[in-house]
């Protein structure tokens, strides 16, 4: 059967789109920046414009679009289409994007969470094919994890199943967060959280690295540096353990620049090594990398268009 899926990763500061065929393959990809105006109506129109740049790219028409899946950071409900909040896009509270995607494209259209999406693509093409039960964790400037359990997202009532920057682990502050303030976990190990950390005990022209920058420099033997990848993967390794405690998921999948460094792989791995019982988790990264949001939106835009 012939037509086209639509599949949208919205970030912070980017916008990512791709027209796909009924057999999952991307055909066209489209790339642009929200940082001028990241309203919900300019975000559409955004999609919209990039929709028909997409469809010319391709040789076809607006009538063989399909469906439209689009991922948003921070909490969505999937079922009723609303994007509750977000603090990486301005103005955005309660906003009903499945209805003003639906308006736009004229065709059915379904949101996720971003980290969510992710987890659906490394399911369908990446590191968790074939995996049941598993948790793609994605930290980046901040922290959050896509659930799946027996084959299906774990959304929780109030769809914030997966927010585990707010976990509270040896280490992490015991304080409890404020509204649009990290979560305790996400405030030590999350890009920002390493930055701030790194800052604190630099003394040298270096202070203003990245958290990838942090770890590149402990794999050439800085010794600050060591010591902040010690204590981030010590951290993570915590957390990764109570989650697999819980969950009793067979996989963790790291993702996003900073989850998907080697050092911090290598170092929370052995970090884990002692804790057997009552399982050592298994944990990788992530195989589509950057891509994983947006593989997801696609496979969700093809099971809204079977559906």
């Amino acid at each position: 059967m012939t037509g086209h899926v639509v599949g949208v990763d919205i970030g912070g500061t980017n916008l990512r789109v791709a027209l796909a065929n009924r057999n999952g393959k991307i055909v066209a990809k489209w790339s642009g920046s929200t940082t001028d105006n990241s309203s919900p109506k300019a975000v559409v129109q955004l999609i919209r414009n990039a929709v028909d740049h997409l469809l010319r790219e391709a040789g076809a028409s607006s009538q063989s679009l399909l469906a439209v899946a689009a991922g948003a950071p921070g909490v969505t409900d999937r079922t009723n289409g609303v994007v509750f909040a977000t603090s990486y896009l301005k103005g955005w509270k309660n906003v009903p994007l499945a209805a003003l995607l639906r308006a736009a494209l004229h065709i059915p259209a379904v949101v996720e969470n971003d980290v969510k999406l992710a987890a659906i693509g490394e399911s369908w093409k990446g590191a968790a094919r074939g995996v049941q039960n598993f948790v793609f964790l994605a930290i980046g400037t901040g922290i959050a994890a896509g659930v799946v359990v027996n084959g299906q997202l774990f959304h929780g009532p109030q769809w914030i199943a997966g927010e585990v920057g707010y976990l509270i682990v040896p280490g992490t502050p015991e304080s409890p967060a404020g509204r649009a303030v990290p979560g305790s976990l996400e405030s030590v190990i999350g890009g920002e959280g390493i930055r701030q950390r790194w800052r604190r005990i630099c003394k040298n022209g270096q202070r203003n690295l990245s958290a990838t920058e942090i770890f590149g420099l402990a794999m050439t033997g800085d010794r600050l540096a060591n010591r902040v990848l010690g204590q981030s993967a010590r951290i993570l390794g915590y957390a990764i353990h109570n989650m697999s405690a819980v969950l009793n998921s067979s996989l963790f999948v790291l993702g996003g620049g900073v989850g998907m460094h080697k050092a911090l792989l290598t170092t929370t791995r052995r970090v884990l090594q002692p804790y057997t019982q009552p399982s050592r988790p298994k944990i990788i990264t992530s195989a589509l990398g950057a891509d994983a949001q947006l593989i997801g939106a696609v496979r969700l835009a093809l099971d809204t268009a079977e559906s």
